[in-house]
């Protein structure tokens, strides 16, 4: 069966034509997060013709995510097959035309640039937000504005989404709004909140449209407001950013990108909707040995192993262990970031 008519529903559509449809199929679009949001965005995008789509998450699939994970099944909760990889394959099962860059990794000052590719030809064209906590996305704001490349930002709790897009030079930045991270434990998330799935769904369809419009080349057709919706409740809020840009902003007035540089360090990461905390290996200490931690584990749990993590459900202790080959793991059945890093000292190392 050929696919030369794919794109034929969408390139009736005026504003993009074949032309259009030319500079998707040349377009670049990064998706960090590729959670609720990041799944829904990133499967319209591969339908849609994007050449090139570069995900990237930290995390592993697991059963609370399937509700409104929508790129993701049971066998991967199952497996608990990384995020980033088990898209990239059902998106190649999608479309097997573009080209899907995954990352397994953490995501974070030290690392972003090489991930995205920027400062070089390979940078995308545009960043689309799918991530879970505002640390992250005040690093992706960082980096659009340094950069000068789009941001597209978007989040939804409970039955409320929010969105925007940041056009670096032209519109206010995520720190104009919101110029500093709120106090711990103010905010709702995912985990108190809970989190209606077609109300992310419905988010990250807006937050698609507003990428493809960037990337055909049609600035002039983006939405100019951060927008507020709420399904479940049928409400609709717009706010006109025409005059919120501060030229006092810290990053797009004053051009400090204290998370871009490291100075605003992202601490130990619980990670949303799970009881779980994300532990970074000690800076200067190599990769871990996988096939010796492999051993040692099996002796204290259930192990399961494969080419991307070493999976330990701790026999005498009630937590969940998943070590990746970078260092980075996962320690499950707990908040507290303390006792997660004595769980990692304990059964993997400094």
């Amino acid at each position: 069966m050929g696919f030369e008519n794919r794109y034929h529903r969408q390139t009736l559509l005026p504003d993009i034509g074949e032309p259009g449809q030319a500079r998707l199929a040349k377009s670049h679009a990064a998706i960090v997060g590729v959670g609720a949001l990041g799944t829904t965005s990133a499967q319209l995008l591969a339908r849609a013709g994007v050449g090139k789509i570069t995900l990237v998450d930290r995390d592993v699939v697991e059963p609370t995510n399937l509700q409104r994970q929508s790129l993701y099944t049971e066998q991967h909760a199952i497996e608990g097959t990384p995020k980033a990889v088990a898209a990239e394959r059902a998106l190649r099962e999608i479309n097997s035309e573009i080209e899907i860059v995954a990352h397994s990794a953490d995501f974070n000052h030290t690392n972003a640039a090489a991930l995205l590719g920027l400062g070089t030809d390979a940078a995308p064209d545009v960043l689309i937000d799918g991530t879970d906590n505002l640390h992250t996305r005040y690093l992706l704001n960082d980096l659009a504005v340094r950069e000068g490349i789009a941001y597209c930002y978007a989040g939804a709790v409970a039955t409320e989404g929010m969105l925007f897009t940041v056009l670096p030079g032209e519109s206010p930045c995520l720190r104009c709004l919101f110029p500093d991270l709120p106090d711990a434990g103010s905010m709702p998330t995912c985990d108190t909140a809970g989190v209606l799935g077609p109300v992310v769904s419905a988010v990250a369809s807006l937050q698609a449209v507003e990428a493809m419009k960037l990337l055909i080349g049609r600035s002039d057709l983006l939405v100019r407001t951060l927008r507020s919706l709420d399904p479940w409740k049928g409400t609709w809020r717009e706010v006109d950013l025409s005059s919120a840009r501060d030229p006092a902003c810290v990053c797009c007035g004053e051009r400090r990108f204290e998370f871009a540089d490291g100075s605003r360090e992202i601490p130990g990461a619980k990670l949303c909707g799970r009881n779980a905390v994300q532990i970074m290996p000690t800076e200067g200490v190599g990769t871990p040995d996988m096939g010796a931690v492999e051993a040692k584990l099996r002796g204290v749990g259930e192990v399961t192993a494969s080419r991307f993590l070493l999976r330990c459900e701790l026999r005498d202790e009630p937590f969940e262990l998943t070590l990746f080959p970078d260092g980075r793991a996962i320690v499950g059945g707990t908040q507290d970031e303390a006792r997660a890093r004595a769980v990692y000292a304990k059964y993997v190392g400094n």
